[in-house]
């Protein structure tokens, strides 16, 4: 992204390409990405690599439309090439507005007070990046647990990587804004050497200095022990304590899907019986609170929007706008959902976009998942999930497996490991149906982490967890 490259750099980019416009507005959105990944299997580093990557996308509007053309670093080469994308860009809005006006059709977003230097960053910084330098002391870590897995007749398997994302965005109304977006992550798997017991780990991180891999394999280990007694059991509905990871694969799809135009329009699980919404209804008289915010301690996420195209959570209308702290249940009670600025005018509701990150809170903060499990007089623990599907969305019921440790609590104590299970439940039903709730701490949806990794998460016992049936999969 520089001389040295033989492409502009991301200011170039959004300058000329706002230069070149003859449209009636013009967005300009440059990515650069920076990966360093590190895999291992069978107690050895097998892969790793560093990689980089630019992607930019031209947002022109044309009356109250707009045209999107995404473009890579092969059009980044010089202003010609820059100039050819926003000229795509701006045919395809002026096709767009023969067709008439968008429904989410709104002013381009303007500099304010509100935004970080009144929305005039400077774009000349280079973009931030990462390298192995990042995994210093996991890899120090990593050859100690290997070790120590060799000596224990485990294998240890699993992956990590951290990813830096400049994000730089210029408007033809003034605004200029940037973001340094940090992502990490590990997923530790062990198994047993015989491979018939396995368990699972994963946490997110922004730069790997506060990732324990020793308490984190201390932690299969002690679950490969558990499944040394194997359990039989049926399906059905048992009280079951989810881990906080689990907790993320549920909240991470319901901010997923609280969509305020789906709900106003009787397509969504925040749809009322009649019309409106169920903004207002009590799920829980636990003070259980699910919400996102941009600038939450440790979970840092993007202040501003980014949309390449529209849909109905996010508006390419809202390039730039201000992303704030979102509650979509507050103390039990639906409280938000999600809108662009289009659908919060329509529906006299507060603009809501969506935020990267999702907590929820409420819980004992004194209270450990161990602490939960000692309360379980018969029930299940289940450690890790996979495979999640939606099976209805007026219910938000979604369908799953467990996976690599799900156990047997009898009076406190685990006392083995039973068959997987498929489950039914819905995200809702997880808060309506909780009875025990801990402290909420940083995790990693194992079911998402490919596209969200920011979550903090309490583990929960959930009264009467629906296991529909025995799974065979290991």
């Amino acid at each position: 992204m520089s001389a040295e490259s033989g492409l502009l750099t991301p200011e170039q980019i959004v300058e000329s390409a706002l230069a070149a416009s003859r449209a009636d507005g013009c967005v300009v959105v440059v990515t650069v990405g920076s990966e360093a990944n590190v895999r291992w299997a069978n107690n050895t580093v097998t892969t790793n690599g560093v990689s980089a990557a630019l992607s930019w996308y031209v947002v022109s509007v044309v009356g109250a439309a707009t045209g999107v053309v995404a473009a890579s670093a092969a059009a980044a080469g010089s202003a010609r090439d820059v100039a050819a994308v926003v000229r795509e860009s701006h045919e395809a809005a002026r096709a767009a507005a023969a067709a008439g006006p968008a429904r989410d059709a709104r002013p381009l977003v303007e500099p304010d007070a509100s935004m970080p230097d009144g929305g005039v960053q400077d774009l000349a910084e280079p973009p931030a990046q990462t390298s192995f330098g990042v995994y210093s002391g996991l890899l120090e870590d990593l050859g100690a647990a290997f070790g120590q897995a060799r000596a224990t007749d485990r294998i240890l398997y699993g992956f990590a990587r951290h990813e830096v994302d400049t994000v730089y965005l210029g408007s033809s109304t003034g605004l200029r804004r940037r973001w340094v977006q940090p992502t990490g992550s590990l997923e530790l798997n062990a198994k047993s050497a015989d491979l018939t017991r396995s368990s699972w780990a994963g946490v997110s991180t922004a730069d790997f200095t506060d990732v324990d891999l020793t308490a984190m394999d201390a932690t299969l280990t002690r679950r490969l022990d558990w499944a040394r007694r194997r359990v039989d059991l049926p399906p059905g509905r048992y009280d079951t304590v989810l881990p906080p990871t689990a907790v993320a694969d549920f909240m991470v799809y319901l901010a997923w899907s609280a969509g305020g135009r789906p709900a106003h329009e009787g397509r969504s699980v925040f749809s009322k019986s009649g019309g409106g919404t169920r903004i207002g209804e009590r799920l829980t008289d636990r003070a259980l609170t699910v919400f996102g915010d941009p600038g939450y301690p440790g979970l840092a996420a993007q202040p501003f929007v980014t949309a390449a195209g529209s849909s109905d959570e996010v508006s390419v209308f809202d390039n730039g706008a201000p992303v704030g702290r979102v509650d979509l249940v507050r103390d039990g009670v639906i409280s938000g959902l999600l809108h662009t600025r289009a659908s919060a005018a329509e529906y006299a509701e507060p603009f809501a976009p969506p935020v990267d990150n999702v907590v929820v809170t409420g819980g004992d903060p004194g209270r450990s998942i161990d602490d939960i499990v000692a309360g379980v007089d018969r029930g299940l623990l289940v450690t890790s999930q996979w495979y999640l599907r939606e099976v209805d969305p007026m219910t938000l019921l979604l369908t799953g497996l467990t996976r690599d440790g799900v156990f047997l609590v009898e009076r406190g104590e685990v006392v083995g490991a039973v068959t997987n299970f498929r489950f039914n439940m819905s995200p809702l039903d997880v808060l309506r149906q909780a009875v025990d709730v801990g402290a909420t701490v940083p995790t990693l949806s194992r079911e998402w982490s490919d596209w969200f990794t920011r979550s903090a998460m309490p583990p929960i016992l959930v009264q009467g967890f629906n296991m529909s049936s025995v799974s065979q999969a290991q």
